[in-house]
């Protein structure tokens, strides 16, 4: 299926490795122009593997200015944006249960990156593409912000509110023909999953201690009733396929890419 995108400039930010990078590759298949941003230096080796049509942008989502000049130079570099999907997130390195175990000032820095950051980004992007009445944003939730996971409570409450902030968006961003939607993954074999495994098992004797791969495998058929994990290649092509003109009706929506985890009935 031809997404219709040739030609037009998506921007990834959060795409130097995980799920962005599977969707900067997904918009470059699709004939996309697309500038990588990340903190990471690690845009330019992605951007080399996308080709000429792409743009390595090296910014932390925390830091407004900078993303604000970042954005121009974008525009001025690939032209006009169209697509914006926003993928940074970052846990608090710590386990819930109860949420207590953690001290305040452990729910600043997850907040600042999830939430503020998303909200950085949008400010950055939005008004000329408000100006040209077209366009598209894409959040990233989670699992655990539509469940109130325990397992890193600042985590979940952020991606909580990730889904609230793309339902206002939405809503202001509709009448300029302008779509803001999220995906909410459920397991990714990504590095942040790693880091859930290291958190879950470190308290493990060492000869109790399941492998990553045991570990996911357990878990995953017990919470998801497909029973497997998610490919970042598959959340790349749903975040191809929200960019596009087949998605036209399609805003303010949270898709869970999760194996069934998450069903409302």
């Amino acid at each position: 299926m031809d997404l219709g995108l040739r030609g037009q400039v998506a921007v990834v930010v959060g795409g130097a490795n995980g799920i962005g990078k599977a969707i900067a590759h997904s918009f470059a298949a699709e004939g996309a122009k697309v500038a990588v941003v990340d903190r990471s230096p690690d845009v330019a080796a992605v951007a080399a593997e996308l080709g000429p049509d792409s743009l390595p942008v090296v910014v932390d989502v925390t830091d407004y200015p900078a993303l604000q000049a970042a954005a121009a130079r974008i525009e001025s570099e690939l032209g006009p944006v169209a697509h914006v999907v926003v993928t940074v997130g970052i846990d608090s390195g710590k386990g819930g249960f109860p949420f207590w175990n953690l001290e305040p000032s452990d729910w600043t820095r997850v907040y600042t990156v999830n939430v503020q950051g998303v909200v950085n980004t949008a400010h950055a992007f939005y008004a000329p593409m408000i100006e040209r009445r077209t366009g598209t944003f894409l959040f990233f939730s989670s699992v655990a912000g539509l469940t109130g996971s325990q397992t890193d409570p600042p985590y979940s409450a952020s991606k909580a509110a990730i889904v609230n902030f793309t339902q206002c968006a939405a809503k202001d961003f509709a009448p300029y023909n302008i779509r803001a939607n999220a995906i909410a993954p459920g397991m990714v074999h990504t590095p942040l999953q790693q880091k859930v495994y290291a958190l879950a098992t470190a308290g493990m004797p060492e000869n109790e201690r399941p492998t990553y791969e045991e570990w996911c495998d357990t878990k995953i058929k017990r919470l998801a009733p497909l029973g497997r994990m998610v490919d970042p290649e598959e959340i790349g092509a749903y975040a191809a396929y929200l960019a596009s003109q087949h998605a036209r009706n399609v805003t303010g929506q949270v898709l869970s890419v999760d194996g069934g985890w998450v069903m409302h009935w």
